[in-house]
């Protein structure tokens, strides 16, 4: 029997991240093409239960007042779509900048927090969102900067973070710094950690975990120092490998992100080199999907988490727009919810 629990979410940024009008770029796909693929995608009578939610344009006006935002939330959940996760507009060149920068820089970081509590407001008040966080990250694209004064940087963006946090608690939300090498301060599972500590809030500021991004952490891609194997490893070295890092990140995990990697890096547009999304059935994935994902998702519940999202960030236009790449992504997040979830 399939287990009721984690819902299972679709992610709609893959519609914007790395999408644009320069040169080279795709145009972005609309939020309503984003509902549509996912509302068709079905496997053996499950569908998607909900979609997490990047809050910026042009699949949202972060200034929108209430009612437009109760329209977007009607248009959501019009699909039969609960909201879950919420991604904040940190970084330059959205609403907010750099949470390592000066002070005008770590005001905005700020403001786009404030301003991510509110329209979680408005779409918890209409009932279209019941969990799910708010995701951070340092809006530090790259480390270069951050390795000029390491313990200076990263103690500033623990500051801007337990700010962040203090802002966070007092909406009732908790924020969800998303591990990912591309982060300065959060490029490595042992910095993301450190950043995690030295906030110290777990009640208000935990770690969303992606699976493309947080294997890269094992290769120490960024941060060689804290590779925990090397390329041409075996299974039997990666395996405990993986377990001592998801054992040091999982007691903050609170938000999670099914995804395949396929061992390299890619950027699009403004957004720096990263762990790269593939297909969930892409033959060069490095990843057992599910087994991975146990890791992850162990006691789970326990942590407050109640959906599991896929990320397939980057994706070129034409795989956006196929009905089979959904399926088979939705058939992914199925068996994970199989073998990992819950009553």
């Amino acid at each position: 029997m399939s287990n009721p629990a984690p819902k299972l979410h679709n992610a709609m940024w893959p519609g914007l991240v790395g999408k644009g009008d320069e040169e080279g770029q795709e145009p972005p796909i609309s939020l309503e093409r984003m509902l549509e693929l996912t509302a068709a995608a079905e496997v053996n009578g499950t569908k998607f239960d909900g979609i997490d939610y990047f809050l910026f344009l042009p699949h949202t006006d972060p200034n929108a007042g209430d009612d437009e935002l109760k329209g977007i939330a009607d248009q959501i959940a019009g699909h039969g779509f609960d909201i879950g996760s919420l991604v904040a507009p940190v970084w330059p060149g959205t609403v907010g900048d750099s949470a390592m920068g000066n002070e005008e820089q770590r005001g905005k970081f700020l403001d786009a927090v404030k301003m991510a509590c509110r329209i979680a407001k408005v779409f918890n008040e209409h009932g279209a969102r019941k969990y799910g966080v708010i995701r951070i990250d340092s809006a530090e694209f790259g480390v270069e900067k951050w390795r000029e004064d390491k313990a200076a940087n990263t103690a500033q963006i623990i500051d801007t973070f337990r700010e962040a946090a203090k802002i966070a608690a007092d909406h009732g939300e908790r924020l969800a710094a998303e591990g990912e090498i591309c982060w300065a301060g959060m490029h490595s599972w042992k910095d993301m950690l450190d950043v995690l500590e030295g906030v110290g809030m777990p009640e208000a500021l935990g770690f969303q975990a992606d699976l493309a991004h947080t294997y890269l952490y094992t290769l120490g891609y960024n941060a060689p120092e804290h590779a925990l194997v090397q390329e041409g490893y075996s299974d039997d070295e990666f395996w405990p490998a993986y377990e001592q890092m998801t054992d040091k990140l999982r007691p903050w995990t609170i938000d999670f992100h099914v995804a395949q990697n396929d061992g390299t890096v890619h950027g699009a547009g403004t957004h720096d080199k990263t762990g790269k999304h593939c297909p969930a059935d892409d033959p060069n994935g490095k990843l057992d999907i599910v087994k991975a994902s146990g890791y992850w998702l162990k006691d789970a519940a326990d942590r407050g988490i109640e959906h599991i999202c896929w990320d397939g960030c980057m994706f070129p236009n034409e795989m956006l727009e196929s009905g089979a790449t959904w399926n088979t992504i939705l058939d992914s997040m199925i068996k994970v919810r199989d073998s990992h979830g819950w009553a």
